[in-house]
């Protein structure tokens, strides 16, 4: 809330536990999370901290990218 309208932060979701060992339902919860806490004023880019990795479940790809879906519209 302090800077989204000076600087856009990008990233936030996690590679090492939530993607790669959470259910698709944990990811989406994560996602909601960190829209919330960065994306207020419209200064934020939902990304991954780090590479996505191969063993990475694709159900967990999908819930990211739906989460985002339903709860990444601007205005917030």
């Amino acid at each position: 809330k302090r800077f989204g309208k000076n600087i856009i932060f990008c990233g936030g979701i996690d590679t090492h536990q939530i993607l790669p060992f959470g259910t698709p339902a944990q990811v989406r919860q994560e996602v909601r999370r960190v829209i919330e806490a960065l994306g207020s004023g419209g200064g934020y880019m939902l990304a991954s901290v780090h590479t996505i990795m191969n063993d990475v479940p694709p159900e967990n790809v999908l819930a990211m990218v739906d989460a985002v879906e339903e709860y990444g519209r601007y205005p917030r």
